[in-house]
């Protein structure tokens, strides 16, 4: 077929053409025109085929013209002796699955314009034949979802070579309708283990497409919240499992489940361990079943072992896991990185918690203590000033270890006995130390944490002192709040005030200088 020029033309050109598919079945092979442009190199025609497809296929669709049922061969079909009305309906059915294929392929074309007409045309087919079933029901009200239709958008959104990340934030409107949502989580499950299946390395570009599409998925929190779905039907049956959130919760359980259990690039581990708390925990079926994850993660070390506590202190505060010298990992985490660090409010916070407990033995807080006064010789003063105040707690609730800072009847230390290399609190003979680093801090030259140091010298009273604020506190607001101070009006420079330009006649300055 050839197209008038422009893309005028060829919309006219290729509305003729339906026109003429849909009045009459004798112009069937018309259809063959129409799917030739898809292929075409220009832009502009692509769009304009992919515009005639969805108004042809998604008035076949309507109109009952696709064969319904296992879809059988084409030739089988076409030599047999079944009547015309079969024959047609079979192998139009062909040249839609062909313009389903091909839009799967324009998902991945240069142009974003494109892709994203491919995407909505996809999403439009996969709402009529929600609505028109091309699968017989097995049952009477049986639960009908086009699941291979939906499966190749899925699978053109999670490319490997291609990052989608753009085109999954047009898909995140789909994801406000429970069906979507609901068997979006299947499909990722299933394009998950297929991509990984045998492969020896999965490119990142995939990892990041992803991690963007499973972190779009947000369930409801109640059941009653079931109530949006993209394709409309009669009636709701109490027996589908997708208006169930207990179903939705364990499609949920499965995709991450599955996506998790691989090894994961370090960028995308930091990315998960960052959500977990929020926006996966809460969701899980079985939230004790994500410990394998998070003890691994907490295992690497370094910046993912402070974002893995996050996850791990839900499941022992909310789940009662037992985690055998957690104490012992947390201490080994305090290593002078932790004050740099993009997440030490995060782990500072969950520190604080963590170590809030009364019934923590005496000798692991002053291990704790200890290592942090140890630390703060060379912190910066934006982290010393939340600090001094977090060890000042670790005092206040644990009065047995205020022995670090006045010991009564006990001798004068020679020596520090304490052993910074020590990675056992138990054994860092910490309680038998002092806090003499908060004393030398006492003299740093920035008057503010010279201050919070000088807090120890007093009794310290009973109402902690929050240390909220000061977790963000940055090098840049405390220069700001210094420069906002104000100081006494008047400031004596010169004992002896100057007189003229080189001062005296008999100073040093004025016998070497004269003024002409």
């Amino acid at each position: 077929m050839e197209l008038e020029a422009g893309p005028e033309g060829a919309r006219r050109a290729l509305g003729r053409l339906v026109e003429a598919v849909l009045a009459s079945r004798g112009e069937a092979n018309a259809v063959f025109d129409i799917l030739a442009v898809l292929q075409s190199e220009d832009q502009e025609e692509i769009q304009e085929a992919v515009h005639a497809c969805s108004r042809l296929f998604g008035a076949l669709l309507a109109r009952g013209e696709l064969f319904v049922g296992q879809l059988p061969s084409e030739e089988m079909v076409m030599a047999g002796s079944q009547g015309a009305t079969r024959k047609y309906k079979v192998w139009m059915r062909h040249r839609y699955h062909s313009c389903c294929n091909r839009l799967g392929e324009l998902l991945a074309y240069p142009s974003f314009q494109v892709k994203e007409l491919a995407l909505s045309t996809l999403m439009k087919l996969v709402q009529l034949e929600g609505a028109h079933p091309l699968e017989k029901p097995k049952w009477e009200g049986n639960y009908l979802f086009p699941r291979q239709l939906f499966k190749l958008v899925v699978e053109g959104l999670l490319s490997l070579e291609e990052d989608h990340s753009l085109l999954l934030s047009q898909f995140r409107e789909y994801l406000e309708h429970d069906d979507i949502r609901y068997h979006t989580m299947q499909a990722a499950s299933d394009t998950v283990a297929r991509v990984t299946d045998g492969r020896p390395e999965v490119p990142l570009t995939f990892w990041n497409n992803a991690f963007t599409l499973l972190s779009s998925v947000s369930l409801p929190r109640q059941e009653s919240d079931l109530s949006s779905f993209y394709i409309k039907h009669a009636g709701l049956s109490d027996k589908w499992k997708v208006v169930h959130l207990k179903e939705h919760r364990k499609a949920f359980q499965v995709m991450w489940l599955g996506f998790l259990k691989h090894q994961l690039p370090l960028r995308i581990c930091k990315k998960v361990l960052v959500i977990m708390h929020d926006s996966i925990l809460p969701h899980l079926a079985q939230p004790t079943l994500m410990i394998d994850f998070l003890t691994r993660a907490y295992d690497i070390g370094g910046a993912i072992s402070l974002l893995a506590l996050n996850g791990l202190f839900i499941l022992i505060h909310k789940h009662n896991l037992e985690y055998p010298d957690f104490y012992r990992k947390l201490y080994s985490l305090l290593d002078p990185s932790v004050f740099h660090v993009k997440y030490r409010a995060r782990f500072f916070h969950l520190a604080d918690l963590f170590l809030s407990s009364s019934h923590l033995p005496a000798y692991l807080v002053a291990a704790f203590a200890k290592r942090l006064a140890r630390l703060a010789l060379t912190a910066p003063p934006e982290a010393l000033l939340m600090v001094l105040p977090f060890i000042c707690n670790l005092l206040r609730r644990h009065p047995a270890c205020r022995v670090l800072v006045h010991r009564p009847r006990g001798p004068e230390l020679d020596a520090d006995p304490y052993d910074p290399e020590e990675e056992d609190p138990a054994q860092s003979r910490a309680l038998e130390s002092s806090l003499w680093e908060l004393q030398a801090l006492q003299q740093h030259y920035h008057p503010e944490v010279s201050k919070a140091a000088s807090v120890i010298n007093q009794a310290l009273s009973v109402p902690e002192a929050s240390i909220a604020p000061l977790l963000e506190l940055t090098a840049f607001e405390i220069f700001e709040r210094d420069l906002k101070k104000k100081g006494p009006e008047s400031v004596p420079l010169e004992f002896i005030p100057a007189q003229g330009l080189l001062g005296r006649r008999d100073d040093l300055c004025a016998q070497h200088f004269t003024l002409s």
